[in-house]
C-alpha cells in the first residue's frame, strides 16, 4: 500500500506505541503521585496492538518503538514482542525497540535480544541512589542498574535518557556522561516538557538545554557529528570521552520541521503531534472490522491533519499544561 506521507512532505516511518498508562514509578516532572489509570478494558489487546502495529508496517514504518508509562509491566508483554519479530525476520521492520525506566529490563534482557531488539532506551536522571528514589518517588536505582547490566550482557546497546531538571540534577550531567561513556554508552539530554498536570510548577524544574551545552562545552570538546536514530535528538561527538550526547530540545529549539513520527496510545488513539490535542480514534475502526480496510482509511485521514508543529511554552503566566495528557499517556 502507499506510504503514509503528511501535508508537509514527511514521510512517516517512526511509530511510538504505548502499550500500558503504568507505570512502576511517579517521577516528579511525567506523573502526580496519586494517578488514576486506565481500566484494562479500555486497553487494546496484544492481538490488537500487534495488528495496528503491522498495520503501519504495511504502510512504509519501518522503526517501532514500544513506550508505556513502563511497558514491561504491562502482563505478557514479551509475547508481543515475539509477535512483531516476525516483520524484523522478514525486513519490513529495519528496527524494534524500546524505551523503559529500566525496573523489569534484568529479567527480560537476554529474551529481548534474542528476539531482535539491538538497542534500547533506558530512562535514568541521577546517579545517585537517594536522588534517584526523590525523582522517581517509588524507584531502586540498583534495579536498574541491574537492568543496564543484563542489558549490555545480552549485546543490546543502550542509551540513558536524563530529564535535565534545574536545581536537581543540574550538576550531575558532567557526571553523568563521564560514567555512561566510561561504560560504552550514549546519554541523551531532554528538556522538561508541558504535558500533564504535575505535583511541581514545571518552570521551576526547566533547564534550557541551550545553558547546558554551553556550561558542558566549559570542560568538554563537543564535535558535530552527523548521526541520526529517526529520533528529535542533536548529536554531537565528546572529544575527552569518545562518546556521542544528543539533545532533545523542543522549546529552546524545537525540532518539528524533520518530524517523521507518530505516536498510538494504549487504547488506540493516535497523536499526530506530542504537542497537540488533535487525535484519531484506531480502535473502533480496528474493532469494527476483521478487515483492515476502516483502519487504513483513519490513518490516510489521520496523517493528512498532522500539523507543522507544536507549540510547547514554559512560562509562570501559563499555568495549565500545553496539553492536559501525561506523557505516561501519550506514550513517550
Amino acid at each position: 500500500m502507499a506510504p503514509l506521507v503528511d501535508p508537509f512532505g514527511r514521510l512517516i516511518t517512526y511509530v511510538r506505541v504505548s502499550v500500558t498508562d503504568r507505570c512502576d514509578m511517579r517521577c516528579v516532572y511525567c506523573m502526580s503521585e496519586d494517578m488514576n489509570f486506565l481500566p484494562k478494558r479500555d486497553l487494546l489487546s496484544l492481538e490488537e496492538l500487534d495488528r495496528l502495529c503491522t498495520a503501519f508496517i504495511g504502510r512504509g514504518v519501518h522503526k517501532l518503538r514500544i513506550t508505556g508509562g513502563e511497558p514491561l509491566v504491562r502482563r505478557n508483554i514479551m509475547s508481543l514482542f515475539r509477535r512483531l519479530s516476525r516483520h524484523l525476520e522478514s525486513g519490513a521492520l529495519s528496527e524494534l525497540t524500546l524505551t523503559t525506566n529500566g525496573s523489569q529490563l534484568a529479567p527480560h534482557a537476554a529474551e529481548l535480544a534474542a528476539i531482535g531488539v539491538r538497542r534500547l532506551n533506558v530512562s535514568l536522571d541521577t546517579l545517585d541512589p537517594v536522588k534517584f528514589r526523590a525523582i522517581t518517588r517509588w524507584g531502586d536505582h540498583a534495579q536498574v542498574m541491574a537492568g543496564v547490566d543484563a542489558a549490555q550482557q545480552a549485546g543490546i546497546s543502550v542509551k540513558i535518557n536524563m530529564v535535565a531538571l534545574k536545581g536537581v540534577n543540574d550538576f550531575e550531567i558532567a557526571p553523568m556522561l563521564k560514567w555512561a561513556h566510561g561504560r560504552g554508552l550514549d546519554l541523551t539530554l531532554i528538556e522538561v516538557m508541558p504535558l500533564g498536570a504535575i505535583d511541581a510548577e514545571r518552570v521551576d524544574q526547566y533547564l534550557p538545554l541551550s545553558l547546558v551545552e554551553a556550561r558542558l562545552a566549559d570542560h568538554f570538546t563537543l564535535l558535530p557529528v552527523d548521526y541520526k536514530t529517526g529520533g528529535p535528538a542533536r548529536y554531537v561527538r565528546i572529544k575527552e570521552t569518545g562518546g556521542r550526547l544528543g539533545f532533545i530540545t523542543p522549546l529552546t529549539h524545537n525540532f518539528c520541521e524533520g518530524c517523521n513520527r507518530v505516536r498510538v496510545t494504549c487504547t488506540g488513539t493516535l497523536y499526530m503531534c506530542l504537542g497537540q490535542e488533535d487525535a484519531a480514534d484506531l480502535r473502533a475502526p480496528l474493532r469494527a472490522s476483521q478487515s483492515d480496510a476502516l483502519l487504513h482509511e483513519a490513518l490516510e485521514a489521520a496523517i493528512a491533519r498532522k500539523p507543522k508543529g507544536h507549540d510547547f511554552v514554559i512560562e509562570r503566566t501559563g499555568a495549565t499544561p500545553a496539553v492536559s495528557r501525561h506523557m505516561s499517556v501519550t506514550g513517550g
